[in-house]
């Protein structure tokens, strides 16, 4: 998408992504680690989809949004990750405009669709543990559906508010992005624009999702936590915790680096070290999240058992 020029103004039809390092050796490096990182990433969450579609015994609740969820990592990752990858190789690496603001609202629908999946597994863990008897009511075919179509409806508007401010916006000077992918608050800076309502909606939407959803595990495991100490025997303590240690550790890992991201005062960190938690919440935990639940969740490595030994004796 081309703008006119403007009086003395070049008209920005492309940006440029610096990356993560200039230095040719440390790209070599980044890129063999961040191949691998990726392909553990796809493999792992389409492994995941496939045993719980498979496995006939992870056709519950929990497994239906955990394999959303790792549906939504996959495209996650792959919204930065295979670009970022090629400007490992290059010298300089374009986007288009229009290519920019896809990659933003991919990135900003996938990750918000995460932050909703993840409060509905600590909402169906909050019933399974503290209402078992009323479980297969309030988590009905029907209802998980519903908190599905929640989450995806949640991502497609906060992509949205994404989108709609960055095609917004007029670029008529820099196109150097200094990122390893098309990210808002750089993208703010290199605008052109005044400060605008435009410039304020996406933060205070990523804000209400981060806040809204964060709540909705905290008080559910508020509640579970209270109902397994009232819980007499230890063993049925041990069992309850361990069904939500899985989800506790995806939970920490996401939020505790968005939080870094959108939370902490922006002079309190460089660019540098935004890129670095970026490549963490971006790249990183969407490959570890499989890993979490498959060395964690027994139901999960009970199933990878079964089809295993099918596939071996069959």
């Amino acid at each position: 998408m081309d703008f006119l020029a403007d009086g003395n103004h070049t008209a920005v039809t492309e940006f440029i992504l610096l990356g993560l390092t200039d230095d040719p050796v440390l790209r070599v490096f980044l890129f063999i680690v961040i191949l691998g990182i990726y392909l553990v990433t796809v493999s792992g969450n389409l492994s995941i989809v496939l045993l719980i579609r498979v496995s006939s015994q992870l056709h519950h609740p929990m497994y239906f949004f955990l394999s959303h969820l790792a549906f939504a990592d996959i495209c996650y990752s792959s919204s930065v990750t295979p670009n970022m990858l090629v400007n490992f190789l290059v010298e300089r690496n374009p986007i288009s405009y229009l290519g920019c603001g896809i990659q933003l609202g991919a990135a900003a629908f996938f990750g918000t669709t995460d932050c909703f999946l993840l409060a509905a597994m600590a909402y169906d863990r909050f019933v399974a543990i503290c209402s078992p008897l009323l479980y297969s009511t309030k988590m009905s075919t029907r209802v998980c559906v519903q908190l599905l179509a929640l989450a995806y409806i949640g991502g497609f508007l906060n992509a949205t508010f994404f989108s709609s401010s960055f095609f917004s916006f007029v670029f008529c000077g820099p196109n150097r992005v200094n990122h390893f992918y098309c990210d808002f608050a750089p993208l703010v800076g290199l605008s052109c624009s005044a400060v605008n309502v435009h410039t304020i909606i996406p933060s205070i939407s990523t804000g209400i999702v981060v806040v809204t959803t964060l709540s909705v595990i905290a008080v559910s495991y508020i509640y579970i936590l209270i109902t397994i100490l009232k819980m007499r025997s230890t063993e049925g303590r041990h069992k309850a915790f361990s069904t939500c240690t899985s989800h506790l550790t995806a939970v920490t890992l996401f939020y505790g680096t968005v939080t870094f991201i959108y939370v902490m005062p922006k002079s309190s960190f460089s660019t540098d070290q935004n890129k670095v938690v970026s490549v963490f919440y971006m790249v990183v935990i969407p490959m570890l999240n499989p890993l979490i639940y498959s060395l964690r969740n027994n139901e999960i490595k009970g199933a990878l058992k079964r089809e295993f030994g099918r596939k071996i004796f069959s």
